[in-house]
């Protein structure tokens, strides 16, 4: 068993670049089980991502979906859903958040647009806050208010997402902004998918941002309904990704000059900052 988590670490080390400097701040049990949650996303994630033929995404989706499956009924097969199965057992992870999330994925397959906001959040639901409410089993709870807050989370993390990731989207032929939103601003398709900046795009972004910050706000009142110990990783993905929508402000709202990131050592230092404030004891037991 120590081999199949080690597998996820190392998985998640390498991949998850904005996500694993919130995951050590876990303890030691949790820790390894947000990694083996992370390392079967990322399998899920990359059955989708590895080929741009719909009916070979919908087969290799559906192969992971048999082994989540097999893993849930006490057959895990390679390390990834050895480590998963343990972790769902250790902290009672209810098996429909993690079929969800493949539901979410297999949507990747078969969709490319969404006419409105509604439509796109049962996808965000999916793919990033069912992520969200497994944590939130990881975390650890007892205020049933927490589950809302951890769909918050996932919201705005998706949504942010999906700002960041405009450029690399419409390589694909995606567009995940609603469309709905594009009608309003009066945008059509193909200025998001040629890279027009102009201040109609602008003032949409703007608009998807402030989106996104209305989500992380309600998110927050998460970390006081956590335990002591697990409240920093959550504290810390809210910061990293309220960062990344700075960034986008920096940039005036152009997300085609590159992809936007952030620096080991400005992570490093969100960690710092973040630490001492989500212990503190007006945060409540």
């Amino acid at each position: 068993m120590d081999a199949a988590y080690e597998h996820c670490r190392v998985l998640t080390r390498t991949q998850a670049r904005n996500f694993y400097y919130g995951f050590i701040t876990l303890p030691p049990a949790r820790r390894r089980a947000i990694y083996a949650v992370y390392a079967f996303c990322r399998l899920c994630d990359d059955a989708a991502d590895e080929t741009d033929d719909p009916a070979e995404q919908l087969q290799r989706v559906a192969h992971q979906r048999q082994l989540l499956g097999d893993a849930l009924n006490g057959r895990p097969r390679g390390p990834v859903y050895t480590a998963l199965a343990d972790a769902t057992r250790q902290f009672a992870i209810p098996g429909q958040y993690l079929g969800e999330i493949v539901n979410g994925v297999e949507m990747d397959a078969t969709t490319t647009r969404y006419r409105t906001f509604a439509e796109l959040e049962g996808y965000c639901y999916r793919v990033a806050c069912c992520v969200g409410l497994v944590c939130l089993e990881i975390f650890g709870y007892s205020d049933p208010g927490a589950r809302r807050h951890a769909v918050d989370l996932g919201m705005a993390m998706q949504l942010t997402n999906i700002l960041r990731d405009i450029a690399e989207d419409a390589g694909r032929g995606r567009i995940y902004i609603p469309l709905e939103d594009l009608d309003r601003f009066q945008l059509a398709e193909s200025e998001i998918l040629n890279g027009s900046t102009s201040d109609r795009f602008r003032d949409l972004m703007r608009f998807q941002v402030e989106r996104a910050r209305a989500y992380f706000e309600t998110a927050r009142q998460l970390f006081p309904l956590l335990p002591v110990l697990s409240r920093a990783c959550p504290a810390m993905l809210e910061a990293t990704y309220s960062r990344l929508l700075d960034r986008i402000e920096d940039r005036d709202y152009d997300i085609y000059q590159g992809r936007i990131s952030l620096g080991t050592v400005e992570k490093l230092l969100l960690v710092a900052r973040i630490w001492p404030k989500v212990l503190a004891p007006s945060l409540g037991p």
